[in-house]
């Protein structure tokens, strides 16, 4: 389940971040959380999970969180869990904590859905996969922004925009968003909606459990969460994978920017799979294909096709470029639009509260520029360097006009802690391109090995095809053996 929507991909929240110099500090291990602070193991109740999960195998509980963890006794929240069991106990090491990506993604029925995506036989043995919706979103505690169905239907990115006037204008439509947050009925959660915040929510959830470490996957964004729990929780930490990172910034300013380059990494793989493929009518060459997204574009800014403007071709192209499978869903569309016919299947629609959490998230973790000039000069840039979507990637979102309030800085990833980090990533992967993965993996030095795969899309283990980088994934958390150095695993 990564984030599958260009809006759901929520990191361009039509929020950009930045990292202001010396807001950033050092994280020493997080003490707010100790064992004798936090639930009991027979505090968890597990029962039947609401709604249809993907197996009723899947088992799910709540568990109390202080909002603030300055005031551990103050008010608490609810973050809704998972487990999907492991059926041999004497081959089960622990639990393995999951996350889908977001911000804003709920991950209650993740466990689930990775066992159906093939997460090998050896690993459900070995652990508990345990799921669980991040503080403000879904059957957790809740957020919103009190959006309407216009501005849901807009998504968290602003128009393409063409000129620094268009800049200007999306200003106004920022700030309207970030003061709905700021004044929304769940405004009280807004300081602690953080990547922070969750991973100490995780800590509370590795002790309910009664477990003296944790072991865990994320993708996405859930690298970032990953990274910040085991920065600030290094001891109890064990076998930690990270599958698709974001930098060390996690989704900041630049994350957001890179959205651009990882289209630009990506594309070339759909332009010569729609050359290969004539019957599509998009152009015989690579070259041709590339010369067609941007008439298209061109054409649909001039004259929506069935509600279909520029804007949302670039978007929906960025979404459909995240798997090889989707190519040919990607072609069809492009031929639909061109002859003017509606597409085969309408756009994914975008929840209030997935919105709303991922903004809490995204504006709240770090500051973003304040002012409409920078981002007018941004655009300016990345529209040059990064044709295809560099304009709105670029572009201002809520987060330019969110509250100053901060309740803590950033965490810092650093090298400080035991070497049990694997990160796997893509070489072109359009979400989260190589380029921040290897910042990610210089701020941890000695404590990450990275597999990188031969191959695009968003995703590697256990959804992508690439052998070498799955078997790297699966050796270590049933073995914890991790290759010796870095690894460059080829195509196939």
């Amino acid at each position: 389940m990564r984030k599958k929507a260009l809006t759901l991909v929520l990191a361009a929240t039509g929020v950009a971040a930045i990292a202001i110099p010396g807001v950033s500090a050092v994280a020493t291990p997080d003490k707010s959380t100790p064992d004798k602070a936090v639930a009991t193991p027979d505090t968890v109740r597990w029962g039947p999970c609401p709604g249809k999960p993907t197996t009723p195998r899947l088992q799910c509980s709540t568990l109390e969180v202080p909002l603030d963890y300055r005031d551990p006794d103050g008010r608490q929240i609810e973050i809704a869990i998972s487990r999907l069991a492991s059926k041999e106990p004497s081959k089960r090491r622990g639990v393995l904590l999951t996350n889908p990506g977001g911000p804003g993604v709920t991950g209650l029925d993740y466990p689930a859905l990775l066992a159906t995506a093939r997460l090998p036989q050896k690993v459900l043995d070995s652990y508990d996969v345990i799921g669980f919706d991040p503080r403000g979103v879904g059957r957790s505690t809740p957020v919103t922004c009190d959006l309407t169905p216009e501005q849901q239907k807009r998504g968290n990115f602003p128009p393409y925009p063409h000129t620094a006037a268009d800049v200007a204008r999306e200003a106004g439509n920022a700030r309207t968003v970030a003061k709905q947050c700021a004044t929304s009925r769940t405004a009280w959660m807004l300081p602690h909606t953080t990547t922070a915040n969750t991973a100490r929510d995780m800590d509370r959830i590795r002790a309910a459990l009664g477990e003296p470490k944790l072991s865990y996957l994320g993708g996405s964004y859930g690298t970032s969460l990953g990274a910040v729990y085991t920065t600030l929780f290094p001891e109890r930490s064990d076998r930690i994978v990270l599958d698709s990172n974001l930098g060390p910034g996690g989704y900041d300013v630049t994350a957001k920017r890179l959205f651009a380059r990882g289209m630009e990494d990506r594309f070339p793989d759909f332009a010569a799979f729609a050359a290969a493929h004539p019957q599509y009518g998009l152009g015989t060459t690579p070259q041709r294909v590339t010369a067609k997204f941007f008439d298209l574009a061109e054409r649909l800014e001039r004259k929506p096709v069935h509600g279909i403007d520029g804007t949302a071709f670039r978007g929906m192209t960025f979404d459909l470029l995240y798997s090889d499978a989707t190519m040919s869903s990607l072609a069809g569309n492009w031929q639909a639009l061109d002859k003017g016919r509606p597409l085969p299947s309408k756009p994914p629609k975008h929840p209030e509260n997935t919105m709303a959490s991922n903004l809490y998230v995204v504006c709240g973790d770090s500051r973003w520029p304040g002012t409409v000039r920078e981002y007018q000069r941004n655009v300016a840039v990345d529209r040059l360097r990064y044709p295809m979507l560099g304009g709105f990637t670029a572009n201002i979102g809520p987060c330019a006009f969110w509250p100053d309030k901060r309740v803590e800085p950033p965490v810092r990833i650093g090298d400080r802690g035991p070497s049990n980090v694997l990160m796997v990533q893509n070489e072109r992967d359009p979400g989260t391109p190589l380029a921040g993965a290897r910042k990610l993996r210089r701020a941890f030095g000695k404590r990450a090995t990275m597999v990188t795969a031969d191959q695009g899309g968003h995703g590697v283990y256990p959804f992508g095809r690439n052998t070498c980088a799955n078997d790297a994934v699966t050796t270590f958390l049933t073995t914890g053996q991790r290759p010796p150095r870095d690894l460059a695993c080829a195509a196939g």
